[in-house]
């Protein structure tokens, strides 16, 4: 399995050809996956859609590739890895800062299909050992490495 450490993962920049083809390729998959993961978050760690409690599944996933803003891609010997930001218009034009989600991708190369891989989930403990997790980030939050 690629790693960050095996890996040589680019820097962030606005998607490019290549990229906005492969966000073409599995942006379907994307909204279904994402209102899965509301979903499932929502009966275990509400707080991680915390932001999008007031808007509907479809106002979750009305994004498209103008709203594929931010990029990394990571090659590996068998393919390319790409990490994607992708803005949530109803989040964004509602006001909230957490108005954003990393997903990553994966392709074969460049004439290969993209694959959907996952949605960044981050998860923080507190001193008491609490755990609270977020799907949703902000503008400002950096496009990292994530292996789920």
């Amino acid at each position: 399995m690629a790693t960050k450490e095996t890996c040589d993962l680019g820097e962030s920049h606005a998607p490019k050809e290549a990229s906005i083809k492969a966000f073409g390729e599995i942006e379907q998959e994307l909204k279904k996956q994402l209102v899965h993961l509301r979903h499932e978050h929502d009966k275990h760690e509400p707080q991680s859609f915390a932001a999008a409690r007031n808007i509907s599944d479809h106002e979750l996933a009305s994004f498209g590739a103008d709203d594929f803003v931010l990029v990394r891609v990571a090659s590996t010997a068998y393919g390319l890895i790409l990490f994607g930001k992708l803005r949530i218009p109803a989040l964004a034009d509602g006001g909230s800062s957490t108005a954003y989600v990393h997903f990553r991708s994966f392709s074969e190369g460049p004439d290969q299909p993209a694959l959907f891989h996952s949605f960044h989930t981050a998860d923080t403990e507190a001193a008491d050992g609490h755990k609270t997790f977020r799907s949703l980030f902000t503008e400002d939050d950096p496009l990292e490495w994530f292996d789920s």
